[in-house]
């Protein structure tokens, strides 16, 4: 028997994460923590909601007497920390907020584990999620490793950077048992409207204009949400205490063939015989401090605990498009 704290378990990532643990683990207690911002939604767990060992919790984890409240009341054995503010864009509008969801909030979560568990460390564990952006960006060769020195380049990816660099301050100061895993940018049923493929799901259904920044030029590491998910289950058993595990989907893709991959598998979808969603492909002024290019080795990953991902990005991005199309009522309320 477990109690896992998973915070940020009504988001895109956090939802996959809490319905694999509450079905593949039935005996393990799994407690939702999120606090229903713009980017939570309750209808992403509407299978698991009467599962007998799944329970959610409405809160913030900024609210550090109640995150201590909540410890003491569930005994709380494992966390698995996912919450965070994580848009670049709305980063570069309102940075402190970021600040205190993504760096404050895992501070107040790590200290409340730390107090309520009382070096008593026996079966204990704080996991947390990060991302490959707190490494930087890189050039048109390499590959980020467990060993690339940080080098945020957005509020979003410095507030991550600062979270990873608290948490292994607290297992180094408190021997608090911790994991990092650091991933490349997911896709997947489930992922809020403002993101890139989502958008571009949307748009082409409203033929709406689709916006890629600079030149399209700007590559990312793609990983389907539900090998991130299985790759988290799998750290999370069978990871070393105290380590970092980097992963990612060996699916690099530039901004602008990815958006003409979904445009041709969406007129596909949908018939359309004599017109291009492509003609709705619009370039827009870049980002400020836009990183040209994410890459992750997941050799680590492979080779100790035998993960790689399952889906192909072809693949997987026709299913996701499917899930779209199926749930248009789910992209309605998003996007009222």
């Amino acid at each position: 028997m477990k109690n896992i704290l998973i915070t940020g378990g009504a988001g895109f990532i956090g939802s996959h994460v809490c319905r694999k643990f509450t079905l593949k683990y039935p005996k393990y207690n799994i407690y939702n923590l999120d606090n229903l911002s713009y980017a939570g939604n309750l209808d992403n767990l509407r299978d698991i909601e009467k599962k007998k060992n799944y329970y959610f919790i409405n809160e913030t984890i900024t609210n550090i007497s109640a995150l201590t409240d909540l410890f003491l009341k569930y005994n709380f054995d494992s966390v698995i920390h996912l919450a965070a503010e994580s848009h670049v864009d709305r980063s570069i509008q309102n940075p402190f907020l970021f600040a205190k969801t993504n760096i404050l909030g895992t501070i107040n979560l790590i200290n409340v584990a730390n107090k309520c568990w009382e070096g008593n460390f026996d079966g204990k564990i704080f996991y947390h999620i990060s991302t490959d952006e707190v490494y930087g960006s890189l050039k048109n060769e390499g590959l980020f490793s467990e060993l690339s020195p940080y080098d945020p380049k957005s509020p979003y990816s410095a507030s991550k950077a600062s979270a990873d660099h608290f948490v292994r301050a607290y297992g180094n100061t408190y021997k608090i048992p911790y994991i990092i895993s650091n991933c490349s940018n997911n896709y997947g049923p489930n992922q809020h409207p403002e993101k890139l493929i989502p958008l571009c799901v949307t748009n082409i259904l409203n033929k709406s204009s689709l916006p890629i920044y600079g030149n399209g030029e700007n590559i990312r590491d793609w990983l389907y949400v539900e090998d991130h998910a299985d790759a988290i289950d799998l750290i999370f058993h069978n990871g070393k205490i105290f380590e970092t595990y980097n992963i990612g989907g060996l699916n690099e893709w530039k901004n602008i063939d990815l958006v003409k991959e979904i445009c041709s598998q969406m007129d596909q979808k949908l018939g359309n015989k004599n017109y291009t969603s492509q003609k709705l492909i619009k370039f827009v002024k870049d980002r400020p401090g836009h990183d040209l290019r994410y890459a992750i080795d997941s050799n680590k990953l492979r080779t100790s605990l035998g993960w790689s991902p399952k889906y192909k990005f072809k693949d997987g991005i026709s299913k996701t498009i499917d899930w779209y199309l199926k749930n248009n009522l789910w992209l309605k309320k998003y996007n009222k």
